[in-house]
């Protein structure tokens, strides 16, 4: 059974609960079409703060700024998580989140890599979750840098959730790492996700700019993986509504189970104009890019160990590898051990 990954490229919905149901109606489609390891945006859940500055000025904030973030931490995902650096202790029951994404996991078969806004108390994170249909929720990543302006309402992440994923997708062993968005231009970044010898490396993203093409291209080339780059179609039509609704815990009801993909917005001014793409590990494009609207990429391999360590023959930057010259280079991140034993 090959392995097809699909890209989501569809905005945030006006609230938690309907995301959700955008969520499950895309999975449940892509599974029809034979995906079995989809990708959804940054900040898919919770939504992208596009457009906002929450009143703060440097010296300065607003009550009515102080509004905002209130209503958009309410958007925000509560998985449960009581580990203060965020490493998956999910010991309290959440808001239903992480129980609704393992059970269409589990429907589907479709391993899931999910782009949230995470809250903890009063603190806010970007978190990508991966979760397997088997196992669950397996792995969490928090952003360790959050972008510019981001840093007004996103906390800083562990660096020890940069752990890879090992994971079995399509009868194949993979192994699964992500850089959020502007991480990817964190060279000791990408550095520690490569010597953990990453065969799919995830780039959930806001940048809409043509140049995160080449970005992406470039780390395919360098890390000699899959690269996956997946961001929101967005429109000042569908920008993320800080509204109040049924997001407070035990409230995650499910709305609009029908409602077609279709119906999706697409109108208004484009804020982002998406460019979600796949590349094989020689930098060939495999999917998209994507530009100007929703849909959902597709890209089939036979074998990712093979199109993998066919790359590999001439640079290898893994742990280890020919190419990383781990004889004269040292890597260590605090709280994380980037030795693997394959």
């Amino acid at each position: 059974m090959p392995l097809t990954i699909g890209v989501a490229q569809y905005p945030t919905q006006s609230s938690l609960p309907r995301t959700l149901q955008l969520l499950t109606n895309l999975t449940r489609k892509s599974a029809a079409d034979g995906i079995n390891l989809l990708v959804f945006p940054e900040a898919f859940l919770g939504g992208y703060p596009r457009t906002s500055y929450f009143g703060a000025t440097v010296g300065g904030r607003t009550a009515e700024g102080r509004d905002e973030f209130y209503e958009y931490w309410k958007q925000a995902v509560d998985l449960g998580d009581v580990s203060p650096e965020g490493l998956g202790e999910y010991v309290g029951p959440g808001d239903g989140t992480r129980q609704k994404l393992e059970e269409i996991a589990r429907e589907t078969g479709v391993f899931l890599v999910v782009g949230c806004v995470e809250k903890s108390g009063g603190t806010l994170w970007c978190a990508v979750l991966f979760v397997d249909p088997v196992r669950g929720l397996v792995g969490k990543r928090r952003k360790v840098m959050p972008t510019g302006t981001e840093r007004v309402v996103w906390g800083v992440g562990s660096p020890k959730t940069l752990k890879a994923i090992d994971a079995v997708i399509g009868g194949e062993k993979v192994v699964l790492g992500a850089a959020i968005c502007w991480e990817n231009y964190m060279p000791l970044l990408r550095t520690s996700l490569y010597s953990q010898g990453v065969t799919i490396y995830l780039a959930p993203t806001a940048d809409a700019r043509e140049s995160w093409v080449s970005t992406m291209q470039h780390i395919a080339l360098e890390s000699r993986a899959f690269v996956v780059g997946c961001n929101q179609f967005v429109t000042t039509d569908s920008l993320p509504a800080y509204v109040p609704a049924s997001t407070a815990r035990g409230e995650m009801e499910m709305e609009d189970e029908d409602t077609p993909l279709e119906d999706v917005a697409v109108e208004g001014e484009v804020v982002s104009n998406g460019g979600s793409v796949i590349f094989d590990p020689l930098g060939r494009p495999l999917a998209g890019p994507l530009w100007g609207g929703t849909g959902v990429l597709k890209a089939t391999i036979e074998s990712v160990e093979r199109e993998v360590v066919r790359a590999k023959m001439d640079m290898d930057t893994a742990f280890g590898g020919h190419y990383s010259r781990s004889d004269v280079f040292k890597l260590s991140v605090e709280g994380l051990d980037l030795k693997r034993i394959r």
